[in-house]
């Protein structure tokens, strides 16, 4: 192989890590600063380069707030749609769901903020429609399960269902603005700690 091939394939399989680098400073900028508020410069700034020099990756900001929060829903709904398929019953699908959400928080910790505070807006745009569906599904398959345990004796009959789901949507995914990958506890164990006052209360029983 001669030293001009060798030197091209390398920075090919370079090329996909590097994308990743800059996408996950991007993410940082955008989560931190706000999407409007966010221009190129600030992200190649960011990222230690030239504003020119990000256009090599990406063609605009806008690309690059489409691939991380894509990418981001993507993997929640492969961990989710495992869940749902898993014939679980409603407590345990709660369960998996809420472990499911930490751990996309561990993953995505920067998207899952993005979304939390862009999404109302970013729907309006063409290229965002998708948000729209995800939040639809993710609704259906919260409240679906709510009902479904209401309807088992498992969850209380007097449960206000559509405000639990508000509840633990809410109460799950604000733990990106203070959660950070490779603290004091795993996901796991955050979800586990939440899943116990939000399923079993913090009173102690009488």
């Amino acid at each position: 192989m001669s030293a001009t091939k060798k030197k091209s394939n390398q920075a090919n399989a370079a090329a996909p890590e590097r994308r990743r680098e800059l996408l996950d400073t991007a993410a940082e900028v955008f989560a931190a600063q706000g999407y409007n508020a966010t221009t190129v410069r600030k992200i190649a700034d960011a990222a230690g380069m030239l504003a020119g020099s990000l256009y090599y990756h990406f063609d605009s900001k806008e690309s690059m707030l489409d691939e991380i929060l894509s990418t981001f829903l993507t993997e929640l709904w492969e961990g989710y749609d495992a869940v749902l398929a898993a014939s679980l019953g409603p407590r345990e699908t709660i369960e998996a769901l809420v472990t499911e959400s930490f751990r996309e928080i561990d993953r995505h910790r920067a998207a899952v903020a993005i979304y939390q505070k862009e999404s109302r807006h970013l729907v309006d745009l063409p290229r965002f429609h998708y948000l729209a569906d995800s939040q639809r599904r993710f609704e259906k398959a919260w409240l679906g399960t709510l009902e479904r345990g209401v309807a088992d004796g498992v969850f209380r009959a007097d449960l206000d269902v559509r405000l639990t789901y508000r509840f633990v949507r809410d109460t799950v995914w604000v733990a990106a603005s203070w959660y950070r990958p490779g603290g004091r506890h795993s996901p796991e164990e955050i979800a586990r700690q939440y899943l116990s006052m939000v399923l079993d209360g913090i009173a102690v029983r009488a």
